[in-house]
């Protein structure tokens, strides 16, 4: 309150006075930042359903920063490519669409080769709980350079279980897969070598694609039965487990540098955990999906006898060899990858 003649006999300041402009230009700048350390709004984007397994991952990441942080950080979502799709994803977080972006890092196998790796291996009988702490583990210890990620944060990284053949058609065997055009999540060679012909699309073109017969099955994981209701259009899944996905959060590191470093702990805390839930998440469900696709549409699960998986792993084992020594020669430290990811493997399994 303005102090008058009447309640004071020591004249109020000038307005114009050097010192009052600037307590109130300290008072402002304080109030500012007090705001802005109180108030931090982080845009999440995804491309894909927010059922899919990934975006349960972006949810339950977003409730447990805001209740880590006491609501000084509100994180909004944006499942289904409703801000960022994923051929613009890693771009639009670079630019500032989104704060955070999680993507498939097999769509973009050229940007991302040693990471790819970690999910290109074939034949590996292990959970998605297990690969999730396994991927997250290595992404920590590698230099962030070795996996072109330098220019951002990483937030937390985790896999899909290992991928099932799942087709309208019974396979038994490699001639029954010949020719068969089956849907992958990037470049597959793991399908080529095994007589089919990979097709790359994202998840959000494959339902489509499935109703209309453009694709005859889909190698991925086997929740996508239930919660994108690819049961409606396959019968059978191959009991065999091929390579996995990786996907990636990420920030930018302008971004990141931005945030306060508070902040920053919890959201570096929260990153193996966040991993490790989305594994485990995605283990369960499976489980469900399973149960409901044989419940609801009659799913058939087909287990090759023992010759015919000696054929099949006679295809992939040297795929495997040669995946690991395709990275190495781009001056890429993959079989030390490889070797760290087998140790880890045993490690996490017990």
């Amino acid at each position: 309150m303005l102090m008058t003649d009447d309640t004071c006999s020591t004249p109020a300041p000038s307005l114009r006075s050097p010192a009052l402009r600037l307590g109130s230009l300290l008072a402002g700048v304080l109030l500012s930042s007090a705001t802005l350390a109180s108030d931090i709004k982080l845009n999440y984007a995804f491309f894909a359903p927010a059922q899919t397994f990934p975006g349960m991952q972006m949810q339950f990441w977003a409730e447990e920063l805001e209740k880590r942080t006491e609501g000084q950080v509100t994180v909004n979502t944006f499942p289904g490519g409703t801000l960022l799709t994923a051929s613009n994803m890693l771009d639009g977080v670079l630019n500032g669409v989104a704060d955070i972006g999680l993507t498939t890092t097999s769509y973009e196998p050229a940007r991302f080769p040693l990471l790819n790796m970690i999910g290109d291996i074939n034949g590996l009988d292990i959970n998605a709980e297990v690969a999730s702490q396994v991927a997250y583990q290595l992404v920590q210890e590698f230099p962030q350079e070795q996996f072109n990620l330098e220019d951002f944060k990483v937030i937390t990284v985790f896999t899909s279980e290992p991928g099932y053949l799942q087709t309208r058609n019974e396979v038994r065997t490699l001639e029954d897969l010949t020719g068969l055009e089956i849907r992958v999540p990037g470049e597959s060679e793991t399908m080529r070598s095994l007589g089919a012909v990979p097709i790359g699309m994202s998840q959000a073109e494959t339902g489509e694609a499935l109703q209309a017969g453009i694709v005859q099955g889909i190698a991925s994981s086997r929740e996508t039965l239930m919660d994108l209701q690819y049961a409606r259009y396959l019968d059978y899944i191959v009991d065999y487990p091929l390579s996995n996905v990786v996907m990636l959060a990420v920030m930018s590191r302008q971004r990141w540098d931005s945030l306060p470093e508070d902040v920053q702990l919890a959201i570096d805390q929260l990153g193996a955990e966040a991993s490790q839930f989305a594994g485990h998440y995605l283990d369960n469900h499976v489980q469900e999906s399973l149960a409901w696709s044989q419940e609801n549409h009659d799913l058939t699960t087909i287990t090759l006898d023992e010759e015919e998986q000696a054929r099949w792993s006679a295809r992939l084992e040297p795929l495997n060899a040669q995946h690991v020594e395709k990275i190495a020669a781009q001056g890429l430290p993959a079989q030390a990858l490889y070797d760290r990811m087998l140790e880890l493997i045993e490690q996490y399994d017990q």
